[in-house]
């Protein structure tokens, strides 16, 4: 199976030099540079890891590093995020909790057993002493995660110490304007991102896509801006001389401090709440997105799509364009009541305004459900949030000019309440100028 793009005359698409990355034991073709989980997609493979307690199949759901539906063993190390890890020549991956395989896995009879669940922690605590013992022991390992590395850690390098003007952290539409903004009112920004490339979900969104993404990430580094990718935020630790942010670089850690803090950390992907929804197969609406306009790769031949705001509208278009026959579901006038297959989806049953149900045959379905505010860091660094349905969770509170609860911290973009791409630019250029100003008197 090969479900690459290879026309190009809807959308244009960048990809490596061709190499062969092996999956436990069978070689597969990639390009250089995409992640692990697109690889393995594009060329036919299904099923990334077994879950922890029943040994569902497992891929990926986010394909931007918040779920844990691709973890994968890569070059000997365990838990590997396979949507964040990139592709090279020769690469040895294999899966995660499963045996003898993860398409055939033979502990995945826990699920078939336990239809209604299990509690492992008193499983046979009435049979005979020996059998339980054994019992015990054989559970524990059925609920691990993964094994141990195979080759020993390196050494670990010196941190290093930054101090800025001014910190953004997340380089998506809301971070990049923010950094972007404070570089041309005169300070010094950093800005950080945990992703390979900065745009967020510009990259994702069919309305902007990789081209534009690109262009302002030049906008911001012709600015001035210092911009570190791979560099995920690891903590705020309040104690440490006033303060310091720990940031984690392939190379090293940053300890980075700064006047003024922004955190542009957006959003992330949530379910919806039908049957069975943890299927492979069943993927967030911009992990689908990311495939087909970033990377080119079909998620499917048959698609569902449940939403109905913007980007559901802009996904449906987009994939239509690529010749795949698409339906979307509102969740309104249609809603979605359970996925059908067990080890991919097979079909999406939903029912109408009227209760009658109905079975769409598919083998993809695209959720675009309201995300999250990824709100953890600047809750940590003090900053007050609350739980707001209608902004998709807990959102940062802030004022008109993005300062938070706490001093010196700013927060812009869907991290205060999911307002997409257009309006996370404005509010981040607002308060990139701010948070400058404030930086420099």
């Amino acid at each position: 199976m090969d479900l690459r793009i290879y026309d190009t005359s809807h959308r244009e698409f960048q990809r490596g030099e061709p190499i062969t990355i092996e999956f436990e034991k069978q070689s597969y073709r990639a390009y250089a540079g995409e992640p692990i989980a697109v690889a393995l997609f594009a060329a036919g493979v299904r099923v990334l890891s077994r879950s922890l307690k029943y040994h569902r199949p497992r891929t990926f759901f986010c394909l931007s590093g918040h779920c844990n539906g691709c973890l994968v063993r890569a070059d000997g190390l365990p838990s590997v995020r396979g949507c964040m890890e990139a592709c090279h020549e020769a690469q040895e991956i294999e899966g995660q909790n499963a045996f003898p395989s993860s398409d055939m896995d033979v502990l995945g009879a826990v699920d078939w057993m336990f239809p209604h669940g299990m509690d492992h922690h008193t499983l046979m605590t009435r049979s005979p002493r020996l059998v339980h013992s054994v019992m015990q022991k054989m559970v524990r390992q059925l609920s691990g995660l993964g094994l141990p590395p195979s080759r020993p850690p390196g050494e670990l390098p010196v941190p290093e110490s930054l101090d800025v003007d001014v910190v953004v952290v997340g380089a998506g539409p809301a971070g990049l304007a923010a950094a972007t903004a404070s570089a041309r009112a005169g300070a010094r920004p950093l800005c950080l991102d945990e992703h390979d490339e900065a745009g967020g979900s510009l990259v994702v969104d069919p309305r902007f896509g990789p081209a534009e993404a690109a262009r302002r990430t030049a906008a911001a580094r012709a600015a001035g801006v210092d911009l570190r990718l791979r560099a995920p935020t690891v903590a705020w630790f309040p104690e440490d001389e006033g303060g310091l942010l720990a940031v984690a670089t392939p190379e090293r850690l940053l300890r980075v401090r700064a006047r003024r803090y922004v955190y542009a950390t957006g959003a992330y992907d949530v379910n919806a709440p039908f049957e069975d929804n943890d299927r492979p197969g069943v993927f967030a609406a911009r992990a689908v997105g990311r495939l087909a306009v970033r990377h080119g790769v079909k998620p499917g031949q048959h698609v569902v799509v449940i939403g109905g705001g913007p980007y559901a509208h802009a996904l449906t278009a987009e994939l239509t364009a690529l010749g795949i026959d698409t339906r979307q579901v509102d969740g309104t006038r249609e809603k979605p009541v359970r996925a059908r297959g067990r080890t991919w989806v097979e079909a999406l049953e939903i029912i109408d305004e009227k209760g009658k149900k109905k079975k769409l045959v598919c083998d993809a379905i695209a959720v675009a459900a309201l995300p999250a505010p990824a709100s953890e860091a600047p809750r940590q660094h003090g900053a007050r949030v609350e739980l707001c349905e209608p902004k998709g969770g807990f959102a940062v509170l802030v004022d008109d000019d993005g300062r938070t609860t706490s001093e010196g911290v700013f927060a812009c973009g869907d991290v205060a309440g999911f307002v997409g791409p257009d309006k996370a630019t404005a509010q981040g250029e607002r308060v990139g100028a701010v948070a400058a100003k404030e930086a420099r008197s």
